[in-house]
């Protein structure tokens, strides 16, 4: 997400920021990046608070939500493979299966910031 026209942060980039290295962090990557799921009020409102350096994602707020948040599968599953880097949830990585090209990508690319290691280039196979 970038920058609005006035300068103000995105909330997206505002969660990037606040972010703990690691695990939260690649988090709040895939979920910013993703773009429509952080989009929904009903996520947002569960997910964002208000901390003393401006907005953070607190991930025990979706524990136990997923079904009532009007996800669909698609979308559902990447949140729960998403929280399941903070290590919330209970999301196996058979989930991969529901999700599309897009959505794939994004999480293979946190997989190495999880792991600490961020030489490794994931991209489209040729």
């Amino acid at each position: 997400m970038t920058t609005t026209e006035a300068g103000t942060p995105t909330l997206g980039e505002l969660l990037i920021a606040s972010s703990a290295p690691g695990r939260d962090h690649a988090a709040v990557l895939a979920l910013v990046e993703e773009g429509t799921i952080l989009a929904r009020d009903s996520v947002r409102h569960l997910l964002v608070v208000e901390g003393a350096d401006g907005p953070a994602c607190r991930w025990e707020g979706l524990m136990g939500r997923l079904y009532g948040l009007g996800l669909d599968e698609a979308e559902r599953a990447f949140l729960g493979l998403v929280m399941g880097m903070v290590g919330i949830g209970l999301h196996t990585l058979a989930a991969v299966e529901e999700l599309d090209e897009r959505r794939l990508l994004i999480l293979m690319r946190a997989l190495p910031i999880i792991a600490g290691n961020e030489r490794i280039a994931v991209g489209t196979r040729v």
